[in-house]
């Protein structure tokens, strides 16, 4: 089976690898053209307070941002208010659809099942994410939800983009709560 990825590889893991610590420069001009996106994405990571700083926006075919989103699940009590919900959320909400089709997800951090499984659900057909979650990521790190036949038409996937920044984030803040003795 050949699965679209944006670079060669023959997993996300490779993906992300091949990615991983370049410039802009250095970045495939199609990489490059998320890194906007990637970095509003980090400044929605950066307004979290006190949930885990994970940013995502949704971007509609043209390019532009239709939803922005940020956890939010201590501030609100909401399980489900991961970045990349809540981005979904308002992007349907703006184009008054919940088909997303030709949408592109842009998060910090690679997604988990529930929100691989939001996206898949939306109908979008690529996701852009940052840093590897190796404990819970469904984009190739742990699962490879997006890629399952029997939930629907492969995902495009292109991870490692500003991945250094995006992992830097998540280290600082998980860091900092070490250090205040909260976990």
């Amino acid at each position: 089976m050949v699965r679209p990825w944006s670079v060669p590889s023959t997993s996300p893991l490779a993906c992300n690898e091949a990615l991983r610590g370049q410039t802009r420069s250095e970045m495939t001009g199609y990489q490059a053209q998320f890194e906007p996106a990637m970095r509003a994405a980090l400044a929605e990571a950066s307004a979290a307070g006190d949930d885990v700083p994970v940013g995502a926006v949704v971007l509609d075919g043209s390019g532009a941002i239709i939803g922005r989103g940020r956890n939010q699940r201590e501030a609100t009590a909401d399980p489900a208010a991961h970045a990349e919900i809540v981005a979904i959320r308002g992007a349907g909400a703006q184009v008054g659809n919940w088909r997303l089709e030709d949408c592109t997800l842009v998060a910090t951090l690679e997604p988990c099942t529930m929100c691989a499984g939001a996206l898949l659900a939306a109908r979008m057909r690529r996701l852009v994410f940052g840093a590897d979650d190796p404990r819970a990521g469904a984009a190739g790190s742990v699962w490879d939800v997006l890629h399952d036949p029997r939930l629907g038409p492969p995902v495009e996937v292109l991870g490692g983009i500003l991945a250094d920044e995006c992992a830097a984030v998540l280290t600082e803040f998980f860091e900092g709560r070490r250090q205040g003795g909260t976990q």
